[in-house]
């Protein structure tokens, strides 16, 4: 899968005090780049946590359920667009289904 764009994890694991996501975000990262994910259920496979919002939106929990990602992926075109990361506290205020 193509992922765009890699900046935003490293934004966030270099704010004050996020630096313990460092691993856990480059790990989803390479294993979600590597992968070839054709439908929800394949990609659920890889990361049994991900969870599906609607809208194309798919919210995977990062460092043992610590932090939380917000994904759009793009099945058919193989590509993922990473729209939030954030503290469980930040998720509770956004819509996963439309940000």
């Amino acid at each position: 899968m193509r992922i765009v764009s890699h900046r935003k994890l490293k934004e966030f694991y270099e704010r004050p005090g996020h630096e313990d996501s460092k691993v856990a975000l480059e790990r989803w990262y390479h294993a979600a780049e590597e992968a070839d994910w054709h439908n929800f259920a394949e990609m659920k496979q890889d990361f049994g946590s991900v969870d599906s919002v609607g809208n194309q939106h798919y919210v995977f929990n990062i460092g043992g359920n610590k932090y939380r990602m917000v994904v759009v992926v793009k099945f058919v075109m193989g590509y993922i667009f990473i729209r939030f990361v954030g503290t469980h506290q930040e998720y509770d205020k956004i819509d996963a289904k439309s940000i």
